[in-house]
């Protein structure tokens, strides 16, 4: 992610406070590490009907749904989930370095980001999760079009999965999109 301008071969910075530091040189440069916000659920939770009020309820932070990049990492076969979310993450480091937070809609959880290399770029990491009624969720589900997986077995699983890891958790079945912003 950062490297030394100075030194042959290459070689990774480390972070430290809101600086990259290269171990062999003492070379810095700026590294700014702010939270991360992630807003998970399974599917049919919201997080797509959230997004547009989200993003608009919150100026200071650049919202993003981590689908978007599915496809275009896909394109040469199987999708690589580590690097996918690895991926996301070197995201919310560069948009940091502007002085601003990332929020992620996605269904994530918080051990699948501990590992990854780019973890140690970011700052804290605050999860919460978008929740509906298993009943509400299969209703949703099977609203979808045709294209889009249903699957209803395994997102019912994945949803009480979350519920049981997740202690932060936004009632999608008795608040309008519009509400679930922590400011409004």
């Amino acid at each position: 992610m950062h490297y030394c301008q100075r030194c042959e071969p290459a070689v990774g910075l480390e972070p430290t406070a809101d600086v990259a530091v290269c171990s062999r040189c003492g070379w810095t440069e700026p590294g700014r590490r702010e939270p991360l916000y992630v807003v998970t659920g399974a599917s049919g939770s919201g997080k797509s009907a959230i997004f547009a009020p989200l993003a608009a309820a919150l100026p200071d932070c650049v919202v993003f749904d981590v689908d978007w990049l599915i496809d275009p990492m896909k394109a040469t076969g199987s999708l690589d989930w580590d690097a996918f979310r690895d991926a996301w993450l070197s995201v919310a480091h560069g948009i940091a370095q502007g002085r601003r937070s990332t929020v992620l809609l996605g269904p994530l959880m918080p051990e699948q980001l501990v590992g990854l290399p780019s973890r140690r770029w970011i700052g804290p990491v605050h999860f919460a999760v978008l929740d509906c009624t298993d009943e509400q969720r299969r209703a949703r589900l099977d609203a979808r079009p045709s294209w889009r997986e249903h699957a209803i077995g395994e997102h019912l699983a994945f949803a009480a999965q979350l519920r049981r890891t997740i202690s932060t958790v936004l009632h999608t079945r008795q608040i309008r999109p519009l509400n679930t912003s922590p400011n409004g």
